[in-house]
């Protein structure tokens, strides 16, 4: 009786065994490649699976977006100055079993085109369109990165470009150079109000010059305003037409002497 009742709890250990072995629960991200005998069957999940045991082998699979920081990079860019670059890709597993199946391993091997391609396309690029120009220099990443890993089942999606470091010599003659251009910009603006002033008293003056009562007329306004200073002494010039005007409206000495 003994010996049975052993037995019987041999083979229920030996069931819970191969039934643990044989159940898997995957998360709703989760897949798992799974291989019978050696010969891939296709992914399953997500849920409950089973599996056959000491037949089948289960690789099990992301589909979470990984986010992939590339080490900083040492380029020379188009136009010869050093740079040390680096950036960050965003992939996820589009496809489990070529993940599996044609990549040992897919993350190692993302980094690796990643790095390549960093140097590889800044290189092309110059200085100035490295600083200014990122989005087109992250379209330009994004695609080839994901050219190369589409085989594997892999898609890129996105790509930044996150520091630039570049030398303090280079940092110095750039600053430098930003002075002197922000100082072009000052005196362009600078000649440009003095070229306006001076068409706008050119006018001024050729509207004056052509009305006499005018230009009387502002002479009077200017000691009006000069009056109100403080000065002890004011030296002020009387144009010549007030002087004329003047004369005219005066009798002459003939005149008056010739009446009387």
């Amino acid at each position: 009786m003994t010996a049975v009742i052993v037995a019987i709890c041999a083979v229920l250990l030996v069931f819970l065994v191969l039934a643990g072995a044989s159940v898997r629960v995957l998360r709703e991200y989760e897949r798992a490649v799974i291989f019978r005998l050696g010969r891939l069957i296709g992914p399953r999940g997500p849920g409950l699976i089973f599996l056959i045991p000491f037949v089948d082998r289960m690789v099990k699979v992301s589909l979470r977006t990984v986010t992939l920081s590339i080490p900083p990079q040492d380029v020379i860019t188009r136009d010869n100055v050093t740079a040390r670059v680096n950036a960050v890709a965003y992939f996820r597993v589009v496809d489990p079993d070529d993940s599996v199946v044609k990549i040992e391993d897919f993350l190692a091997a993302t980094s690796q085109v990643s790095q390549t391609t960093l140097r590889s396309v800044l290189g092309k690029a110059e200085l100035d369109t490295l600083l200014s120009k990122r989005e087109e220099l992250n379209d330009d990443l994004q695609q080839i990165i994901d050219e190369q890993t589409e085989p594997w089942g892999i898609k890129v999606s996105l790509v930044e470009i996150k520091d630039v470091e570049i030398p303090s010599t280079m940092q110095r003659a750039m600053a430098r150079q930003a002075e002197a251009e922000r100082e072009r910009r000052a005196k362009v603006i600078a000649a440009t109000g003095e070229l306006e002033a001076s068409k706008e008293l050119s006018e001024a003056a050729t509207k004056l010059s052509s009305s006499p009562g005018a230009l009387q007329l502002r002479t009077l306004q200017t000691l009006a305003e000069v009056s109100t200073e403080r000065n002890s002494t004011l030296i002020f010039p009387i144009p010549i037409e007030i002087l004329d005007a003047l004369r005219g409206a005066l009798p002459s000495g003939k005149g008056s002497n010739g009446s009387s």
